[in-house]
């Protein structure tokens, strides 16, 4: 195995045992449920948006690793984004994790660019994101990986 692609594994390792951004958030103005019924994984995401930037953003909930290391990672790049932004990076992130070419640096976000040798494990990977999409929307359907 590459260097690399242990350091890839460690973040995410890191990031599923320790999340980030890992809780309750008081006073969230947005709010969205989101569940992959393929392997269970369940989460919750709060946002505070102002004037269209996220000003901050935590989950809850429970998941496999690869779905606990992507919410935290993206719960890390999303704050100070503003909604569109935040939407352009699902898309980009989307793409990532589907092995197509991306037009932008996506930081730590590429540590799970290996998951699209995994198709099954996509899901997984974007559960955070899809519900992100309908926190944003302010949809009150949970959002679903199917």
């Amino acid at each position: 195995m590459s260097d690399l692609r242990e350091l890839y594994q460690e973040v995410i390792f890191d990031h599923n045992r320790r999340p980030r951004n890992f809780g309750p958030l008081t006073g969230a103005n947005r709010h969205a449920e989101g569940f992959n019924p393929l392997c269970g994984d369940q989460l919750t995401l709060n946002l505070m948006v102002q004037e269209g930037v996220i000003q901050d953003v935590r989950f809850e909930g429970s998941g496999c690793a690869i779905c606990t290391a992507s919410a935290s990672l993206m719960t890390e790049a999303l704050k100070g984004k503003t909604e569109l932004e935040a939407a352009a990076l699902f898309e980009e992130f989307h793409h990532l994790v589907m092995g197509e070419k991306t037009e932008v640096d996506l930081g730590k976000l590429k540590v799970l660019a290996g998951v699209s040798e995994f198709p099954a494990r996509v899901k997984c990977a974007t559960l955070a994101w899809h519900t992100l999409n309908s926190a944003l929307k302010n949809e009150a359907q949970p959002a679903s990986t199917e």
